[in-house]
């Protein structure tokens, strides 16, 4: 009887190292891709995993199958001059978007394609731009998405006048068949007002904020909601409640089942101060009028958890937001990890940036009249991998805070997960992804023992309990991992490019 129940207990012991244990397939290095180009992992299509790959005016989708072997690599003609490109996948099916430049216009166009990276359409002209100067490689046309992904916007700001900035939106279901073009003057009445944020909800309706600054690189002192609704050409502008209070780095996040839009941001109590705690704004659309306007301020335990390097005091300027998650009761989640760089011995910090964080300024919406028509800049998001970065500046990338609101925009509670993160050459091996597998959280990060990178796995379960859980079994000791660049494509699945050998290759995480 004594051995069956040590038995037992000995079992429910090893449940929860039976339960986190993981399966990882490598592909292998592809000896005829360059050492250095840029890829995104576009995700899971047709049950095939493909990834897209660039070098100069090379352009090919690789498609590899579940157990992470090459099955194919198609090459992708492409027109010279290329500015851009979007992947937008299905389960069957995806589009790549990409505008370029000819002679003085700037076309934006999509095309079908299949699982195996052949064209299931011709290419289709979504809009057009005449009387451009050049603009090199940047962008012209900016997209969002439905949360659904049954609607598609491209859109483009002319800020040519300072006054009033004119946005064309191009509003196409699934189809890419067009359902609204509009033109709309948007008035900027301040001098430093400029435009960020887009984000699509389910219906169609286009939401950004006109933020204002005291001066450029600066704190935001005043916000407007601006909401255009799908069928309609016209623009509502909503002043938001901002007393007392500066804020940086606004992000919207469009919570399609309770039809609100969260608008939220770290704040300080000072222009160019310390970062006090959090802002938000939770808006009806159905009522259009304002339900909750809050700020949350941190205590000083929780500063002091939060602190790495820094003082109590400045905390969490270095903090940047990653991440809001809703919950189906209204309530939602802010993820933020502390990220900051020095060039030649000097730290900067969120001042020398402009709305958002030190890595990967990608975000732009550029002005075909002017250099720059409204720019709003968010961290460390979809972004193809650059390699060969100037290897005089180091990257850090430190703690993470999750912190949990109740529907009312009540702290439920906070907590942190560790970690200590720098590189000299180039910040794709620092950072972190998540993997959502519905009853918790996963972070997915590198950690340094004993000269090496090891990927570390913590999660955060609903009541903000952190389990550390084993490093990573069957990793590769030749295999060296961007977490950061990971993309989730399944409930447990998981694809993190790495390096080996000087060659990338790709790697599947299955829990």
């Amino acid at each position: 009887m004594k051995k069956s129940i040590l038995l037992l207990l000995l079992l429910v012991n090893m449940l929860p190292l039976s339960l986190m244990a993981q399966q990882i397939a490598y592909s292998e290095p592809d000896k005829d891709d360059p050492r250095s180009y840029s890829f995104e992992v576009l995700g899971k299509v047709g049950g095939k995993i493909l990834v897209y790959k660039n070098y100069r005016f090379s352009h090919s989708i690789s498609v590899f199958d579940q157990d992470m072997n090459l099955l194919g690599k198609q090459q992708i003609n492409m027109p010279d001059r290329l500015m851009q490109t979007d992947f937008l996948t299905y389960a069957n099916h995806f589009y790549l978007l990409y505008q370029f430049q000819r002679k003085n216009t700037v076309y934006c166009m999509a095309v079908k394609m299949d699982s195996d990276g052949n064209l299931l359409s011709e290419p289709m002209q979504l809009d057009s731009t005449v009387d451009v100067t050049s603009i090199g490689t940047n962008r012209l046309y900016s997209l969002v998405v439905s949360e659904d992904k049954k609607k598609i916007m491209i859109f483009k700001i002319n800020s040519h006048n300072e006054k009033s900035h004119a946005l064309t939106t191009c509003l196409f279901d699934q189809d890419f068949t067009l359902i609204k073009k509009s033109l709309i003057q948007v008035p900027m009445p301040q001098r430093n007002d400029f435009m960020a944020e887009f984000a699509l909800d389910n219906e169609g309706n286009l939401i950004c904020v006109r933020a204002s600054g005291t001066a450029q690189n600066d704190n935001i002192n005043k916000v407007s909601l601006i909401t255009k609704k799908a069928n309609e050409d016209n623009a509502y502008i909503s002043d938001l409640a901002v007393r007392g209070i500066y804020l940086d780095d606004i992000h919207i996040k469009v919570d399609n089942l309770n039809k609100h839009y969260l608008i939220t941001s770290f704040f300080s109590k000072q222009r160019r101060g310390n970062i006090e705690g959090i802002y938000f704004t939770l808006w009806d659309k159905n009522s259009d009028k304002e339900l909750l306007n809050a700020t949350t301020y941190f205590s000083e335990e929780f500063k002091e958890d939060a602190k790495g390097q820094n003082g109590v005091k400045m905390a969490f300027n270095d903090y940047f937001l990653k991440n809001i998650i809703l919950r189906r009761d209204g309530g939602f989640m802010m993820i933020s990890e502390s990220v900051f760089s020095s060039s030649r011995g000097s730290t900067l910090n969120r001042w020398d940036y402009l709305y958002g964080s030190p890595f990967f300024f990608f975000f732009y919406f550029y002005s075909w009249n002017s250099p720059m028509g409204g720019m709003g800049l968010s961290p460390w998001g979809r972004n193809p991998a650059f390699f060969g970065n100037n290897n005089q500046v180091r990257y850090y990338a430190e703690n993470i805070a999750v912190i949990s609101f109740d529907p009312k925009g009540n702290m439920e509670w906070s907590n942190m997960i560790r970690k200590n993160q720098y590189d000299d050459n180039s910040e794709n091996f620092i950072g972190f992804s998540m993997l959502n597998s519905g009853e918790q959280l996963n972070f997915i990060f590198n950690m340094q023992e004993k000269n090496q990178n090891v990927l570390t796995n913590q999660a955060i379960a609903p009541d903000g309990r952190i389990n550390r859980n084993p490093t990573f079994k069957n990793v590769d000791r030749g295999h060296e991992f961007m977490p950061r660049l990971a993309k989730q494509i399944g409930l447990r699945q998981i694809i993190v490019p790495c390096m080996y050998r000087g060659y990338t290759c790709f790697a599947k995480i299955e829990y």
